[in-house]
């Protein structure tokens, strides 16, 4: 049980409308449920970006305009199943390149290094954990420009202000004329928006209530699964997925580890996730407030998901 877990459990669920952290959804059982996400039919970021990392490697080579070796650092690099199909790419190129992937998980970096050594034995990887900026602040000393990669659509679980606090940390510790390759999930018909996150297996709902599940395991709660649902709504104006825990009875929650009953009224709801879906000018308005330039956008065939590449700005 980590300290800043019970906090942030304590925080939420005494707020006047209550929430929990997207944040803590992924422990080991999380994880292995969001990969059943990640492999329904529905679910269609995955594929979609594999699609335009696997047929545009060259084109996004020829976008960065690095005459000289470089970096790719990815940040929360997991296990580095998309990014393959752009290493693979380089490797075969014989582009002189330097692979920094970062998490927070040992275990993940032992693994991807282990895999992708096998798979390419010509990569020069050096896997780093911990903090990304820690990292980052580090990297800036290097000769070498830098490519950073912060795919898979991450930037959408960021509230507005957030984000742009985000895009400015990783401004802030990059050198002028370094990239940023940022995946964005995009506006498209909310019924396929709204299949891939209110899913009809009841995938989803299982991810989310893992969360209460997890405070029961790690700060001995005794929430009552059957007594909770899930609920998500999207809003194609502002491009918001949001999910919740919903409580189906007035109820009290004992959470032992932190000496609190926490009460549910009929109803109520526990906010858990955002993810906002981008349109292409509010893209390019991030990165311009955040002292970017926009060089290209890579769209899949479907136009569901954007890899977009910023340079950052003297």
């Amino acid at each position: 049980m980590t300290n800043s877990f019970a906090k942030d459990v304590l925080a939420g669920l005494t707020a006047k409308s209550k929430y929990l952290s997207s944040k803590y959804f992924y422990d080991d059982n999380g994880s292995r449920i969001f990969q059943e996400i990640m492999n329904m039919p529905e679910y269609y970021l995955t594929d979609a970006e594999f699609e335009i990392l696997s047929m545009q490697s060259k084109q996004i080579l020829e976008a960065l305009e690095f005459s000289t070796p470089f970096n790719i650092i990815e940040l929360g690099a997991g296990d580095g199943f998309k990014t393959f199909k752009l290493l693979e790419y380089l490797v075969n190129n014989n582009v002189n390149f330097n692979y920094v992937p970062i998490d927070i998980s040992q275990e993940a970096m032992d693994i991807l290094s282990e895999r992708l050594k096998k798979r390419l034995p010509g990569i020069n990887i050096k896997p780093k954990v911990g903090d990304y900026f820690e990292i980052l602040s580090a990297n800036k000393d290097s000769d070498y420009p830098s490519l950073l990669l912060f795919l898979g659509g991450n930037i959408g679980n960021y509230l507005q202000d957030k984000a742009n606090e985000l895009i400015k940390l990783f401004n802030d510790n990059m050198k002028v004329r370094d990239k940023l390759l940022i995946g964005f999930d995009l506006k498209k018909n909310p019924i396929t928006i709204h299949n891939a996150y209110y899913d009809k297996h009841g995938i989803t709902k299982r991810f989310n209530l893992n969360l209460l599940l997890r405070i029961n395991r790690e700060l001995n709660a005794d929430f009552k699964i059957d007594d909770f649902d899930f609920y998500c709504h999207y809003n194609p104006i502002t491009g918001e997925v949001k999910s919740y825990i919903v409580s189906l009875t007035k109820q009290r929650v004992n959470i032992k580890a932190l000496n609190k009953y926490v009460e549910f009224d009929y109803n109520e709801l526990i906010w858990t996730e955002l993810s906002k879906k981008y349109a292409l000018d509010e893209i390019c308005n991030l990165a311009e407030t955040n002292n970017f330039k926009l060089k290209s956008n890579f769209l899949d065939c479907k136009h569901y998901f954007a890899d977009s590449l910023w340079e950052k700005l003297p």
